[in-house]
C-alpha cells in the first residue's frame, strides 16, 4: 500500500511503538504522508517529541501555533473521548490505533480502566468512522499475544478489542479493518529488558518471576515491519502474527548480568501473568495461513473469510514454549540489538529528524 499524499493518524503516538511508527511512516519508505497526526493525552510527552523532532534544547509556545502546518501534527485528545476521536480522524485515510492499557498488573487493579481504553477506546473510531461517513481507508489495531487464551484483564480486553475492530469490516464495509499481534517488543518502555538494566546499576537482585517463564521477543524495527506487512498485505479482519524466537526470562537475566557479582532472585508470578505466552491458539490454527515471514489468523466470522492460501500446518498452538532460543543464540540476539548490559537503554526510540 503506498502512503503517498495520504493522511495518517496514529493514537498512542506518544508510546514506544507510536513513536517508532511515526518515525517509520515520515521517513518515506511507503511513500511520503501528505500528514501524519499524533493523537495523545500525554501534553508532555507530546511537547517532548516535538522538540526531538525540531532538534531543539528548548521550545518557546510559537512552535506550536504551527503545529498544523508541520510534520508530526500533534492532537491532543483521549481515545476514550468519542468526539474527541472523531475530530482527529474527520479526515484520515489511514488510521493506526496504538492506544492502550499495556501493564499486566495494572490492568488487574483497576480492571475498568482496561475497558474504557482498549474496548471502549477502539469503537470510539469505529463508531465515528460509521456515523459519520469518515472516509478511512484502513485501520490497523496493535494487539498483543495476551489475546490469545487470555487469563488477564489486559488480554481479555485485547481480546475483545480484536473481535470488534473485526467486526467493524461488516457495519463499515468501506475501510478495511485488519489487526497486527505479537509479543514482547525488546527494549520498549515498561518491558523487563530496561528494568533489568536498572536492578544492575543498582547492584541487584534482578527479580525473575519464574524459571520456566519465557517470552516472544522481537526488535521495536520488527514491529513496525509487522505492521507494514499486514497494511501491505492483510485482507479485511485478517490479524498478523509475526514468525518469532522465544527464550527464558531466566536465561535473559543471566545474559544481561554476565560476570558480575550480581544475584537473580525468584520473586513469584505476578498478578495476571502467564508462565508461557500464546500467539496463536489451538483454535485459531485452523484458520492461520502462512504468508513469508508472518502468519495470518482469518477471521472468526464466516462472511469475512476468502479463498484459503497456503495453511500454516502447525502442530498445535503456537506458543513462547516452543521455538525457544538457547543461551547462546539469546546472547547472540542481544549483541546483535546492542542490548547488553553496558549499553544504555531508556526505553525510548531515537528520532530522526
Amino acid at each position: 500500500m503506498n502512503l503517498e499524499g495520504k493522511q495518517v493518524v496514529v493514537t498512542g503516538g506518544t508510546g514506544s511503538l507510536g513513536k517508532a511508527l511515526v518515525r517509520r511512516l515520515l521517513s518515506g519508505e511507503l511513500g511520503q504522508p501528505h500528514c501524519v497526526a499524533v493523537f495523545s493525552r500525554d501534553e508532555a510527552k507530546q511537547h517532548e517529541m516535538r522538540r526531538q523532532y525540531k532538534n531543539r534544547r528548548v521550545c518557546a509556545d510559537e512552535i506550536v501555533s504551527r503545529n498544523s502546518r508541520e510534520m508530526p501534527e500533534f492532537i491532543i485528545g483521549d481515545v476514550r473521548d468519542y468526539h474527541a476521536v472523531a475530530c482527529a480522524i474527520r479526515n484520515a485515510d489511514l488510521i493506526f490505533n496504538a492506544a492502550a492499557l499495556k501493564q499486566v498488573p495494572n490492568c488487574e487493579y483497576f480492571p475498568f480502566e482496561a475497558v474504557q481504553t482498549n474496548i471502549c477506546g477502539a469503537e470510539n473510531i469505529i463508531r465515528a468512522i460509521r456515523e459519520n461517513h469518515l472516509p478511512a481507508e484502513t485501520a490497523v489495531v496493535i494487539s498483543t499475544d495476551k489475546a490469545a487464551k487470555p487469563v488477564n484483564v489486559m488480554g481479555m480486553t485485547k481480546a475483545i478489542q480484536e473481535r470488534v475492530w473485526i467486526a467493524a469490516n461488516l457495519t463499515c464495509p468501506k475501510t478495511r479493518f485488519i489487526c497486527v499481534r505479537y509479543g514482547n517488543v525488546l527494549a520498549s518502555r515498561g518491558s523487563v529488558i530496561p528494568l533489568f538494566h536498572e536492578q544492575i546499576r543498582a547492584g541487584g537482585p534482578l527479580t525473575v518471576t519464574t524459571k520456566e517463564m519465557t517470552r516472544f521477543l522481537l526488535s521495536m524495527e520488527e514491529a513496525v515491519d509487522t505492521i507494514f506487512a499486514a497494511l501491505r498485505e492483510a485482507k479485511p479482519g485478517e490479524t498478523y502474527v509475526p514468525r518469532l524466537r522465544s527464550a527464558r526470562m531466566i536465561d535473559l537475566a543471566r545474559a544481561l548480568v554476565g560476570d558480575r557479582p550480581i544475584e537473580i532472585e525468584i520473586s513469584g508470578i505476578r498478578p495476571g501473568e502467564k508462565v508461557h505466552e500464546i500467539m496463536i491458539s489451538e483454535e485459531e490454527r485452523y484458520r492461520t495461513v502462512a504468508r513469508g515471514k508472518y502468519y495470518a489468523i482469518q477471521p472468526i466470522l464466516p462472511e469475512l473469510r476468502g479463498a484459503d492460501d497456503c495453511p500454516a500446518n502447525l502442530p498445535g498452538e503456537y506458543s513462547s514454549a516452543t521455538e525457544l532460543m538457547d543461551y547462546d543464540e539469546l546472547c547472540a540476539l542481544l549483541e546483535a540489538k546492542h542490548l547488553r548490559v553496558e549499553d544504555t537503554v531508556t526505553g525510548e526510540v531515537e528520532l530522526v529528524p
